[in-house]
């Protein structure tokens, strides 16, 4: 299974930890294509290619390829919201991941999406069982 993991980079990395950790998770189910990530070293520049276009270019051939996009989506970003309705428009499979307790709201455009499953959890052990369960019910490509 190709997973397409999405979370924030340039909207702010203060779940950077966490996303690695989710990462880490994720890769026993199958190959993460952006396990970047979850690096801690990759700052809110956003600086994992040598400019934007190429960023954006090498994503969406990412999820082109990949089977399931997982996002988390608890931080506020763009990009990850653009991921996902690029992923929804492929038909891919979407599965959010949004932490209770957040001192944001999550988005009416993803909770509202009937094309989109959202995970709700308090920690990292509270979203493996719903996570697994959500990915053996996908069908691959490999």
């Amino acid at each position: 299974m190709k997973i397409y993991f999405a979370g924030s980079i340039r909207g702010g990395r203060q779940d950077a930890a966490l996303y690695e950790k989710i990462i880490e998770f994720l890769k026993t189910y199958g190959q993460v294509l952006t396990e970047h990530v979850g690096d801690l070293n990759l700052t809110s520049d956003g600086d994992d290619g040598p400019n934007d276009k190429f960023i954006h270019d090498r994503d969406m051939e990412w999820l082109q390829r990949s089977d399931v996009i997982v996002a988390e989506v608890t931080a506020v970003s763009m990009g990850v919201g653009y991921e996902i309705g690029r992923a929804v428009e492929m038909g891919k499979p979407v599965l959010c991941l949004f932490r209770t307790g957040a001192k944001n709201n999550l988005s009416a455009m993803v909770a509202g999406c009937d094309d989109v499953e959202t995970i709700y959890y308090s920690d990292i052990q509270g979203l493996k069982s719903p996570v697994q369960e959500f990915l053996f019910s996908i069908k691959t490509t490999d």
